[in-house]
């Protein structure tokens, strides 16, 4: 939580000699008694936020990412959900988000009409809030390492969004977890990925993700879909794109489109 100084208020007086004076001196002595007051409200505004932060209702992300220094992709996915589902229309009747902050994006997808939403949570949730231990209770969030094959059938979702995720995947797991993604895909995946040359790994991240992301270009992506047979969407790219520009919407990350194994 940011400080916040509290500014004294200058005053100004007409007038001169005595007068002045004993303005000042009133003045003085009706805001001493206040100084309590006030700190009494912002102390009770401070423990109330607290208190709701972690009674169930998830906190802002956007707040979240300026005060923790987060700059994922997580917010990109969450603005993104109206311009994907103008993209993708019917084929985003059942959704599965993988990645971090999934609870959030889950929760917001839920309440998009005629969507069923799904999240994976790559790493721990010890200090999730009740809501999104809620989620895990009732199974629609699950907690699993996205290095080995995930529980689900094939062709299970018809839209996977994947986020803050394959940033933090060696190579080689790389390629075994967008196989099995693809695998449970019946469609299409979307996956926000920072951009190259933009290091997002800080401490706090390096104990959650056990090494710094690796930002990778364009057109590492194109040559690793090629590798992978997964062709890029540039129809739903376009429309992606079109959908964004008129709502003025710039996603952060890189976006990209893929068909699943057909």
């Amino acid at each position: 939580m940011s400080s916040r100084r509290l500014g004294n208020p200058t005053r100004r007086f007409v007038g001169g000699g005595s007068n002045s004076l004993a303005g000042i001196f009133h003045s003085k002595t009706r805001l001493t008694p206040l100084l309590p007051i006030i700190l009494v409200l912002v102390g009770a505004f401070a423990i109330l936020s607290h208190l709701y932060t972690h009674s169930g209702g998830f906190r802002d992300t956007k707040i979240i990412h300026m005060v923790e220094g987060d700059f994922g992709c997580s917010l990109d996915v969450q603005m993104a959900i109206p311009f994907l589902r103008k993209t993708y229309g019917d084929g985003m009747q059942k959704v599965l988000h993988v990645g971090p902050d999934t609870c959030a994006i889950v929760s917001k997808l839920m309440k998009v009409k005629d969507v069923e939403a799904w999240g994976v949570e790559p790493y721990d949730i010890e200090d999730a809030d009740v809501a999104c231990k809620r989620l895990v209770k009732k199974g629609i969030v699950r907690v699993a390492d996205i290095k080995f094959p995930l529980p689900y059938r094939p062709k299970s979702f018809s839209l996977i969004i994947i986020s803050d995720a394959v940033d933090y995947l060696s190579p080689k797991y790389l390629n075994r977890t967008l196989q099995d993604l693809a695998r449970v895909s019946a469609d299409n995946l979307v996956i926000f990925t920072g951009y190259s040359g933009k290091s997002r790994a800080k401490v706090q991240q390096l104990s959650n993700f056990g090494r710094p992301a690796k930002m990778r270009s364009a057109l590492w992506w194109a040559r690793f879909f090629v590798q992978m047979s997964l062709d890029e969407n540039e129809a739903a790219a376009m429309k992606f794109e079109q959908a964004a520009y008129e709502g003025s919407y710039k996603p952060k990350c890189q976006v990209f489109h893929l068909n699943s194994y057909q």
